[in-house]
């Protein structure tokens, strides 16, 4: 990409948000500039910073004592509750949309894949960060084994959890980009330093994907899907926190 090509695209992204200002009743022009500035800034990490630039990495002594658990820490619904009743012997991953080979995985079969351990800073919207390690399956290797079509430009991540915690609740989403799904350090976590991975913290299967904020690290992971667009799920914004005003690109 090319500084002509980029400021093409920036500018492209710019117009498209106002001619959005101008054409959706009841959206602000305040939303319309932030999506333009979400657009802007993705854009520009895209050019500046390399696709497998990793995110800093830490050692055992700096680990956090206290990793704080938020958002749900114990989903309610019955589906869950039952799995975690057995030790999560009956989980399975579900990996489908617009794959061509679509996967039903339990975890002992995710574990007999090569697994990457890598120790990481969480860092939270909320403004506190903690260091953890972090052990699981690579996300690019599912997304090969399934076989992705061309048409696929985002992974949506179905959660067990509902943040209002009713049985009847809607349930937690989130989604990504392929630049991001395919980071050698974006992984399914399974275990979290040196144990398995603990309920509060997402258990069985949570999200890692770490050069962004917390809030896109999935917990409570049933299913993965390929999608050309997540405009049809949910709020149609690509994660439950987005649909209530938070930015979908959420870089650090």
């Amino acid at each position: 990409m090319n500084r002509r090509r980029w400021m093409t695209g920036a500018l492209a992204t710019a117009g498209a948000a106002l001619l959005s200002a101008c054409g959706q009743a009841g959206t602000s022009l305040a939303e319309q500039a932030r999506r333009m500035g979400e657009g802007l800034t993705r854009r520009a990490q895209r050019l500046l910073i390399p696709r497998d630039a990793l995110a800093p990495t830490y050692s055992r002594a700096e680990i956090s004592p206290d990793f704080r658990a938020n958002g749900s820490v114990d989903p309610a619904a019955s589906d869950y509750r039952a799995l975690k009743a057995s030790g999560f012997a009956d989980y399975r991953l579900v990996v489908d949309g617009l794959v061509e080979r679509p996967l039903s995985l339990s975890l002992t079969e995710l574990r007999a894949r090569p697994a990457r351990t890598q120790i990481t800073k969480h860092d939270c919207v909320e403004g506190w960060t903690s260091i953890g390690e972090w052990t699981g399956v690579r996300l690019e290797t599912l997304l090969d084994e399934a076989g992705l079509k061309p048409e696929a430009r985002f992974i949506v991540f179905h959660c067990f959890d509902a943040l209002d915690q009713r049985e009847d609740g809607e349930r937690y989403y989130e989604s990504i980009d392929l630049v991001d799904a395919r980071h050698p350090q974006t992984i399914l976590a399974y275990d979290m330093n040196q144990q398995v991975l603990p309920v509060p913290h997402g258990a069985p299967l949570r999200l890692r994907v770490e050069r962004q904020l917390g809030y896109k690290h999935a917990k409570y992971i049933r299913r993965i899907e390929a999608v050309e667009s997540f405009a049809h799920i949910g709020g149609g914004k690509g994660g439950y926190w987005e649909d209530r005003g938070y930015e979908w690109f959420a870089a650090i």
